[in-house]
């Protein structure tokens, strides 16, 4: 994830804002129908991680077997692969056969839909793509639209109207990037009361350059968190402490579901801070997520071995 990413983060304020004064009341609304314990899933944006072979993959496995042992790392995953395409029924069947009941596919909608025709007529797509979400079944999680950069609140009412007419089947969340979405208080209100009346989950994405897109907001009792990190720089570390503690009180409170996206520009970083944070998740909530782990590795006898 590029966006907002700096090379520089001396002048970063990393202090997560105070929650938006609705979120109270959006958890406290949600807190009579509270699952024990809420949900939290952890993930990564893609599986075809070649830098894990030897470590959280088997060494020489091959490319269709990543999904089936990143599963066994993580228990959610952002998938990126359908922004590009829409997978058909074959491709849909093999992702829920390679992993377990618990896992959830957070799908991004395809960016013919979203960047290529900005939600613009578009029915045509969202058909087929609903349909292949859906056949994700219980291993569908919330499927996440991405607008792009310069989609603007001029264009609102186009937004209004695909929210309005997306598939209610299908759970959304959604991730608004232009910066006149945050600048106006009032219009950043009044938009988040439409996804709370719409039952779409706003995007809460936490970057070094864009903090203004940290509303800590929730529009429904799902939080759903993207991760941006810095190679496993100090300040990684002192963000997730800061996560986890917030998302213990928002637990507290009532939300359902956590749903937390890291972002690493290398990879191999990705499970280290899942495990620190998952860790201190435990520690302030009981929730239990088993972390990544290392995989042994077989080791080759050498000449003398007898």
């Amino acid at each position: 994830m590029d966006f907002g990413r700096l090379p520089d983060l001396r002048y970063v304020d990393f202090r997560l804002p105070p929650d938006h004064p609705e979120t109270a009341r959006v958890l406290a609304r949600a807190r009579a129908a509270q699952p024990t314990p809420a949900g939290l899933h952890v993930g990564c944006p893609i599986w075809t991680n070649k830098e894990w072979l030897g470590t959280y993959f088997p060494a020489g496995i091959k490319e269709p077997d990543y999904l089936h042992y990143y599963a066994q790392q993580f228990n959610s995953i952002e998938l990126n692969t359908t922004h590009y395409r829409i997978p058909d029924a074959a491709t849909v069947r093999r992702w829920r056969e390679a992993v377990g009941p618990g896992f959830k596919f957070c799908p991004k909608l395809p960016r013919s839909i979203s960047h290529e025709r900005e939600l613009f007529q578009a029915d045509d797509l969202v058909v087929p793509m609903a349909r292949a979400f859906e056949s994700l079944e219980d291993n569908l999680g919330w499927a996440f639209l991405q607008l792009p950069p310069h989609f603007g609140p001029e264009h609102l009412p186009r937004l209004e109207r695909f929210l309005l007419d997306f598939p209610e089947a299908v759970p959304l969340a959604v991730e608004l990037r232009h910066p006149r979405w945050f600048a106006d208080r009032g219009l950043a209100d009044a938009v988040f009361a439409t996804f709370e009346a719409l039952n779409k989950t706003l995007v809460i994405t936490d970057v070094a350059g864009r903090r203004d897109v940290l509303a800590m907001r929730l529009t429904t009792p799902v939080a759903f968190i993207r991760f941006n990190g810095h190679g496993l720089h100090s300040t990684d570390y002192q963000r997730a402490d800061a996560w986890a503690e917030r998302l213990a009180a928002w637990v507290a409170q009532g939300v359902h579901d956590i749903y937390f996206f890291i972002h690493q520009k290398d990879v191999r970083h990705a499970p280290i801070l899942a495990t620190y944070f998952l860790e201190k998740m435990r520690a302030l909530t009981g929730i239990a997520v088993p972390p990544p782990f290392v995989i042994p590795q077989p080791v080759q006898g050498n000449l003398f071995d007898f």
